[in-house]
């Protein structure tokens, strides 16, 4: 008898890390993967041109559960996985991540009395102001099997009191997405640019969601783009809604603002630019992986392995800060960064193989 697996994906970051792991099912004929998309991100440029350009062409279930505060989502979302689950009595769930369907997936697994596997568990950013610390700490605490991308992941769950034989260092199957992607990107970046150029991504609330805030970084960036450096901005919806409703557009008019990109779009554009601006936790890992200097705006980061051998470097908003370290990246004296271990395009195959382990151990018992 084959052995269900329901793997849980709603934004954009979910699609791409799923995705290698849909793929290394294929291996087990007797493993059955089940795909349901609650629908978090329903935007087509935020979730359907993900879908396309990783072949996931059949959802077995979309909840579309949408927009709404964090209750309102988190509760339509629980109501909308438990009558589903229940109806595929899955014999693991699958949750990836750290957004809201991450954390209602795993929660109404367990209500079920489902086992549940946690993909990039253990990261922390020690900052309870982050929802998506809150939904980490949340999943793992309950999650039976773990899989981590560093080791430092692995430390902060031993000090949790999570028992050693659930979690598993496999690696970083986000590394995985971007092998896949890499050598489908397009050969030129759209244009040919008569200068050097950055790419910005800007979307944490903490960011975007205070008018303050979001002038502070207009100013600095404009400083930025006085330095000769094009800064190529691929515009959040969240962060466009609030740079309108702010009147903040004429702060904004030294960038090039383009609208959401495909992943391999952006990919192809980070990895010809100079430096990525950043609050974006995955791409800390992507600009690493590429050896592109990311200079991430935040106080903290949940991957500090990107900042001890990648190329990340923590800014914060600190303008003088980021205006240094730029002039270190336009004058070659920035950290080149290294390999980081397991980041090697198979981590997607060292989770599918536990997960089999896993059940074929559950079955024996």
């Amino acid at each position: 008898m084959k052995k269900i697996i329901a793997n849980i994906v709603g934004a954009r970051p979910n699609i791409m890390k799923i995705a290698p792991i849909l793929k290394a099912y294929k291996k087990y004929p007797h493993l059955k993967p089940v795909i349901i998309h609650t629908g978090q991100h329903y935007d087509d440029n935020l979730s359907g041109v993900f879908l396309r350009e990783f072949g996931i062409s059949k959802l077995d279930y979309h909840l579309n559960v949408g927009s709404g505060s964090w209750a309102e989502q988190i509760g339509e979302t629980l109501k909308a996985l438990e009558q589903t689950l229940q109806n595929i009595r899955p014999d693991l769930v699958v949750v990836v991540g750290d957004v809201n369907s991450t954390l209602a997936g795993a929660i109404t697994a367990k209500h079920l009395g489902l086992h549940v596997a946690h993909v990039e568990a253990g990261l922390r950013s020690f900052d309870l102001t982050m929802p998506e610390e809150i939904n980490r700490m949340i999943v793992d605490r309950i999650s039976d099997l773990l899989f981590v991308t560093e080791k430092d992941a692995s430390a902060n769950l031993k000090k949790e009191g999570v028992a050693k034989k659930k979690i598993h260092f496999v690696g970083n199957v986000m590394i995985d997405a971007l092998q896949y992607i890499f050598p489908k990107r397009k050969e030129k970046n759209g244009r040919i640019r008569s200068r050097p150029f950055a790419v910005l991504t800007l979307h944490r609330p903490s960011n975007v969601d205070d008018k303050h805030t979001l002038q502070k970084i207009a100013s600095i960036l404009k400083k930025v783009a006085q330095m000769g450096i094009e800064v190529i901005f691929p515009v959040h919806p969240r962060t466009k809604k609030n740079i309108e409703t702010f009147y903040l557009q004429n702060q904004f008019r030294d960038l090039t603002i383009v609208p959401p990109l495909s992943y391999g779009q952006f990919i192809t554009l980070i990895s010809d630019a100079r430096f990525v601006l950043t609050d974006s936790g995955g791409i800390q890992e992507e600009a690493s992986w590429l050896r592109i200097p990311c200079l991430t705006m935040r106080k903290n980061t949940e991957r500090p392995i990107t900042v001890k051998k990648g190329t990340n470097t923590l800014v914060d908003l600190h303008e003088d800060v980021i205006l240094a370290n730029v002039k270190k990246i336009m004058g070659g004296r920035y950290k080149k960064g290294q390999r980081l271990p397991l980041w090697d395009g198979k981590a997607a195959e060292r989770v599918v193989k536990k997960i089999n382990d896993y059940l074929r151990y559950q079955s024996t018992r």
